[in-house]
């Protein structure tokens, strides 16, 4: 049996939020913006392509129900998907919620201003939140 290792660094950085059928979603600990993360559970995988046809679409369909999840929870005016990559190279996508009076706007989020921590509370009731609506998404496909 083969088990998945999420990157020290990712783990460091994120709350775990649920794990879908192919990805682990993640909550960044930057108060800054609503920022998830979603990882494919899959062994040595770098890029998109490194993931089998079947994946890539399940991957798809994940971030889309991610993506669904924050934008209603924050109501977000704008939601920013990417996979970059270039500091942790394992295959993780990041799904950030946007906002017209964010410190960023309307550039990209990173480098602009430091991690603002999450108030405890705060943190535990946004990741129950989109834990709540992840799952009923799931039980309704």
């Amino acid at each position: 049996m083969t088990f998945f290792n999420l990157n020290p660094r990712l783990e460091g950085d994120s709350y775990f939020i649920a794990d879908l059928p192919i990805c682990a979603v993640r909550l960044m600990k930057d108060a800054n913006y609503p920022w998830l993360l979603l990882v494919p559970r899959k062994i040595d995988m770098v890029e998109l392509i490194d993931l089998e046809e079947d994946d890539q679409l399940q991957l798809m369909r994940e971030i889309a129900q991610a993506s669904r999840a924050l934008r209603a929870v924050t109501d977000a005016e704008k939601l920013n998907v990417g996979a970059l990559g270039n500091q942790v190279s394992q295959l993780h996508v990041h799904v950030i919620a946007r906002f017209r009076d964010d410190i960023a706007w309307p550039g990209p989020v990173w480098g602009v201003a430091p991690p603002l921590h999450y108030d405890p509370e705060k943190a535990e009731t946004l990741i129950e939140q989109l834990r709540d609506i992840l799952s009923s998404d799931a039980d309704a496909a």
